[in-house]
């Protein structure tokens, strides 16, 4: 039979000496980690899935609006409207505006936007804007979370596959569980030296689809802009695959050049007027290679965004909003005198105009009728941000600078 062991004061004091440093050590990992200053407050229930509205209200009235200064357009899912203001994300009830859940971190949001269903967050670190959280849209539960290098400033934007981080000289895709699929420009630390095609490049614009990435950049010793067309998934998700790299002839202002959109393997390319020609949207085939020409207006907004439906890109100039189609991106039907790009909503387009909002016919063109909209001023007088829309069931949401404005029919 083993004797008992016995236990000297000197065992219970080293014993006790660990322990205290154990407490330390997990004091300052919390102190310093990101768990630290992180609020996450979750739905009481999940929201329902939201209906999509089977006509366009005969009225539109402001319903409720809120701070969303981390939005570029209003941000749908799960259900509900999801605002981004200072360090929190939001989640309301989309026809009272009331709060749902949120989550909250000791940091600035860099951006938020949604994509599968959930909002994706974007927070800054000592490497940039490169802490992101997915939060499942009807609760506001974490899912996926990644940290990465990134720039100081990024835009965020998703394609229904892969989602792009996109700065001044480094860009990111992520799949729907946040892993990179894809890095492109600035590595600080390659894992391979030399897989990056190309240095010291400036990063103008960029969409993706799901088979084609394009990124216009204007790089060392090239004349004038260059498109590369970029497989969003690789093999190596450090090492870029080049379908085609070529360099624009591009008059004027080399930032006036602008990606419009991928649909498919085809690329829209907005090239502004030169000396010998006049303003294009330029249509690439999946390896870089011109295949259409259409003429665009010479006096687009640097500010020029698009919106994407199931059949047609609205490109929203700065004046005007065109319709390209996504087979061809051959332009359609036009908008006068519009204030953002517009959104679908049952059945119909509806684009903001001075005042009111313009109900479209999707298969003429043809304005079906105009809805008044009181608004407290037009934002492009002043040289502010068009505005962006998103219907969430009956719900018209529009983006108006730092603020989302819910309208909805009126009693």
């Amino acid at each position: 039979m083993l004797a008992p062991e016995r236990r000297t004061r000197a065992d219970v004091l080293a014993a006790c000496v660990i322990a205290v440093l154990v407490v330390v050590a997990a004091g300052a990992i919390w102190l310093t980690g990101d768990a630290h200053g992180t609020e996450s407050v979750l739905a009481d229930e999940p929201a329902p899935p939201a209906q999509g509205a089977l006509a366009v209200p005969g009225t539109l009235v402001e319903a409720w609006r809120a701070d969303s200064d981390a939005t570029a357009t209003p941000v749908v899912a799960g259900g509900v409207a999801v605002t981004g203001d200072g360090d929190t994300v939001t989640g309301r009830d989309g026809v009272t505006g009331e709060h749902l859940w949120h989550y909250r971190r000791d940091r600035a949001l860099c951006g938020l936007v949604g994509a599968w269903n959930t909002a994706v967050a974007v927070y800054p670190d000592g490497r940039g804007c490169g802490q992101v959280t997915q939060l499942d849209g009807s609760t506001g539960a974490r899912q996926a979370q990644r940290s990465s290098d990134a720039d100081d400033s990024v835009t965020l934007a998703e394609d229904g596959t892969y989602l792009t981080s996109f700065g001044a000289t480094r860009m990111e895709v992520w799949r729907s569980d946040l892993v990179r699929t894809l890095e492109y420009g600035r590595v600080d630390a390659p894992v391979n030296p030399g897989a990056q095609p190309r240095a010291g490049c400036e990063l103008l614009s960029a969409a993706s689809s799901s088979s084609r990435l394009a990124v216009l950049e204007s790089c060392p010793g090239d004349a004038a802009v260059r498109l590369s067309i970029l497989d969003p998934a690789p093999k190596e998700n450090t090492a870029p695959q080049e379908h085609g790299s070529v360099v624009l002839d591009v008059g004027g202002d080399r930032a006036d050049a602008h990606v419009l959109a991928v649909s498919g393997e085809r690329t829209a390319v907005y090239l502004p007027p030169s000396a010998d020609e006049s303003a294009a949207v330029v249509v690439f085939d999946g390896a870089g290679a011109e295949s259409a020409r259409f003429p665009a207006p010479s006096d687009v907004s640097p500010t020029t965004t698009v919106a994407r439906t199931g059949s047609f890109v609205a490109w929203w100039t700065g004046s005007q909003v065109i319709t390209l189609r996504t087979t061809d991106f051959a332009p359609g039907w036009t908008v006068q005198d519009a204030l953002g790009p517009g959104t679908q909503m049952g059945g119909r387009y509806l684009v903001p105009v001075d005042g009111a909002v313009v109900v479209i016919d999707t298969t003429t063109g043809a304005e079906v009728e105009r809805i008044p909209v009181a608004r407290d001023e037009n934002p492009l007088a002043s040289g502010g941000r068009p505005i962006t829309s998103a219907a969430l069931g009956d719900t018209l949401l529009e983006q108006r600078g730092d603020q989302l404005v819910a309208l909805r029919a009126g009693a």
